[in-house]
Order: C-alpha cells, then structure tokens, then sequence
C-alpha cells in the first residue's frame, strides 16, 4: 500500500469542479453575483483554497476506494499463500486493509492536499502573478520519472533472466 494511492487525479477533479462555476460566471459577468462569486471564489481566495483542499481530500477517499478493493487484496494474498502476521486470512484481513488503508489515505490527502494548495501560499505571500504551478506539476514529474526507473529495473531484470532461459 502507498501513501498516495490515487495519485494527481483528485487535484485534477477538484480543480475541474472548481473551474465550472468560475467559467460561467466569467461568461455571465457584470451581475451583482458574477461579481460577489469572483471576488469570494476565485483563484488564490481563501474561500476557493478551503475548498480546493477539501475537495482534494474527498476525492483522494473516493478515488482510492474505486481503485483499491481490500476484498480483492485479501483474497490475492490468501490465493499466493500469503499472509499478514497476527491477522487471520480471508475477512480479518480485509478488515486489517481496509483500516490501514483509511490511515494511509488520510495522510496522503492531506499531503496531497498541501501540495496542491501550495501555489495559493506562495500567490499570497508574493504576489507574484501567474504561480500556478508547482505542487501538482511535481508530482506528475516525480511519479513518471518512479514508472520510468521502475520499467527500466524490470527490463534489466528481465535481461538477466534471460539468460537463464536459453
């Protein structure tokens, strides 16, 4: 299990969600409540930064319980003869995932969260226009350049094996 299961997806959600109102009320502009939702919820607010960071976090629980299924992981490791020390195969163990993997995610949300709100920090400390970037643009870095290393491990693994195939 890793600390972030759900990876960029929910900052991806999150943003999209808060987005859609702000696009339309940039369309309709001029009204008492185009102008009210702007200068409450745009970007770099701190209405829009609670929200954002709450949004990430629900999304990284949703996520993470569409893409990792305890049952599943259970039954995998009682299928392989594995085991979890001190816990009893098959239930007790989707039970001991399940709850672990609640803890794991919210430590990841919160991180994730962090990470995603970061820009809004350092907009409001600086001042500094067009800071979107950062946090969500490092963990998309950081997690292609972990696939890279691992595909590229595998295949030199896979190239020694090989010749003990032949």
């Amino acid at each position: 299990l890793r600390v972030n299961q759900a990876g960029v997806i929910p900052v991806i959600f999150a943003s999209s969600i808060l987005m859609f109102p702000e696009q339309l009320v940039q369309w309709f502009s001029g009204g008492k409540f185009a102008n009210w939702y702007l200068s409450y919820f745009a970007w770099g607010t701190a209405a829009h930064t609670v929200f954002y960071a709450l949004l990430v976090i629900g999304f990284t629980y949703f996520y993470t319980a569409v893409i990792m299924n305890p049952v599943d992981i259970a039954d995998n490791i009682k299928k392989y003869g594995g085991f979890i020390p001190g816990i009893r195969p098959g239930r007790p163990t989707a039970e001991y995932i399940s709850k672990v993997m609640s803890r794991i995610t919210l430590i990841g949300a919160i991180f994730l969260a962090l990470i995603a709100v970061l820009p809004n920090f350092v907009f409001a400390a600086t001042r500094i226009p067009n800071v979107y970037f950062g946090g969500t643009a490092l963990l998309i870095v950081v997690g292609v350049a972990l696939d890279t290393m691992k595909q590229v491990e595998s295949h030199m693994l896979m190239r020694s094996y090989q010749g003990f195939i032949r």
